[in-house]
């Protein structure tokens, strides 16, 4: 499945057309009929996002919405608020509250269903950086010292320069310290308007013609000193099409276009400032982990993590897999005949090797996945959320890409030669509904496994079956 979501509505009717049209994409869905019952299901399933309804029978939406926020364990969790009124007090309401939008029933399913794959990343990434960091925290390294925060750079780029204009008068009011600078779109790619280092950019939808705004977000994303930027699209009401593809284009959030409306300069700012705290948030946690993983937990000639930061990060990763109920697996990988790439052609040989299987093995992989040199010629992987035909798949995937192409090897010595190198990967996949092993004996199982290959010829995946070994 591609999350667990809660829907939750006081209308049966609704949540089963709810229900249907979520299974439909691969969701796994849970239902709740009240706010009691709702947050129950919270406490006891930890889904990971929440449709909720504005009115249910024993309190407001906006009150389980409060108690979800007030709690630690799920103020993390992205809230939709849904509701049958288009009420725009109701909808600011929600989103100062802490709900990451404001649906409107009866849903366009395309809309419904790109917010939520975009909630669902970012929730991704965010679990993935604050489990590392607390994975650091736990080895010992303190947080560094909070810098100071500084003016945030906003450039608007509107269809037209009037337009932009309008929204710098209205945005003004609400964004506070903000810097608000308005961009021409032709400008907004030249290395002038990169070298501002904007922090967001509000950019209209239609630049003169229709998805030329997207386009231009595109171009953007594919920039070093843009890509991290928050990017929000001013969309027209009713933009279904628009809203969708910018939203899976990686848009950071859509504001209203016509921010002369009642309450929209507000819920534009707010989601602007909303979006720019996240991506300082998520800056802080990088460069925090980026500078003390690199000393402490690295392999200083791979680059990749060692021994020590492998096994407390495979910890936390089980622990969340028993906590969510989904597989994930472990892998052992040996290089084969190692030894006689030192003996034959010297250590810098052997250490050129190891770097350039690092590359690829690194490049087969999820930003999510574990990978990790944990001796000579051995790497550890895991992978989270992941059954055991696809960990399998994997698996094979990183074998051919360690065995496809010969590895140059380093002059004088080797004289321009390159040399074959293969691996040996024993998997070890885990259920956690049916098995609770520890990690020790997941790695073990994974070591079995290895065992398996090497005696099978080198070169090749096993898996370790429970079966077989009982």
């Amino acid at each position: 499945m591609a999350g667990r979501i809660l829907i939750v509505d006081d209308v049966a009717t609704n949540r089963i057309v709810l229900k249907v049209k979520l299974s439909a994409a691969r969701y796994e869905t849970m239902q709740a009929g009240s706010g009691a019952e709702a947050l129950r299901l919270v406490g006891q399933y930890a889904p990971d996002l929440i449709l909720l309804d504005v009115h249910l029978p024993d309190m407001t939406g906006l009150e389980v919405l409060a108690r979800l926020k007030a709690d630690p364990a799920t103020a993390e969790i992205p809230v939709l608020m849904i509701t049958a009124f288009p009420d725009p007090r109701t909808r600011l309401a929600a989103l100062q509250a802490g709900a990451a939008d404001h649906l409107v029933k009866p849903f366009d399913e395309q809309i419904l269903l790109a917010r939520l794959r975009g909630l669902l990343r970012t929730r991704e990434a965010d679990q993935e950086l604050k489990l590392r960091e607390r994975t650091f925290r736990d080895l010992g390294f303190a947080e560094g010292p909070a810098l100071f925060e500084t003016r945030s750079l906003i450039a608007l780029i509107g269809s037209t320069r009037e337009e932009a204009q309008s929204w710098k008068r209205f945005l003004a009011r609400h964004l506070g310290r903000a810097v608000v600078e308005v961009v021409a779109r032709e400008d907004a790619l030249g290395d002038v308007a990169l070298a501002q280092g904007y922090d967001a950019y509000v950019i209209s939808a239609d630049l003169g013609r229709p998805g030329d705004g997207l386009r231009l977000m595109s171009e953007l994303r594919s920039r070093s000193r843009s890509r991290e930027a928050v990017i929000c699209i001013a969309l027209p009401e009713g933009a279904r099409d628009s809203a969708a593809m910018a939203l899976d284009l990686g848009a950071s959030d859509l504001v209203p276009e016509v921010m002369g409306a009642p309450f929209a300069a507000q819920e534009a700012a707010l989601r602007i400032d909303r979006a720019l705290a996240r991506k300082r948030r998520h800056e802080r946690l990088r460069d925090h982990l980026t500078d003390g993983l690199r000393l402490a937990m690295t392999d200083p000639l791979t680059g990749l993590h060692n021994r020590r930061y492998a096994m407390s990060q495979l910890a936390r990763m089980a622990d969340r897999a028993q906590a969510t109920g989904r597989p994930f697996a472990v892998m052992a990988l040996d290089l084969d005949r190692f030894k006689a790439v030192n003996d034959t052609w010297g250590h810098a040989a052997g250490d050129a090797v190891l770097v350039e299987v690092a590359q690829r093995l690194r490049a087969q992989l999820r930003q999510v996945d574990l990978l990790a040199r944990i001796g000579g010629e051995e790497f550890l992987v895991a992978l989270p959320d992941t059954a055991p035909e696809a960990a399998q798949a994997a698996a094979e995937r990183l074998c051919h890409a360690i065995s496809e192409a010969p590895i140059a090897l380093p002059e004088p010595e080797a004289q321009g030669r390159a040399v074959r190198i293969t691996a040996s990967i024993g998997l070890a996949p885990c259920d956690p509904l049916s098995d609770s092993a520890p990690v020790e004996a997941l790695i073990s199982r994974a070591d079995r496994a290895l065992l398996g290959s090497k005696a099978g010829g080198r070169n090749q995946v096993s898996v370790f079956r429970r079966d077989a070994a009982a």
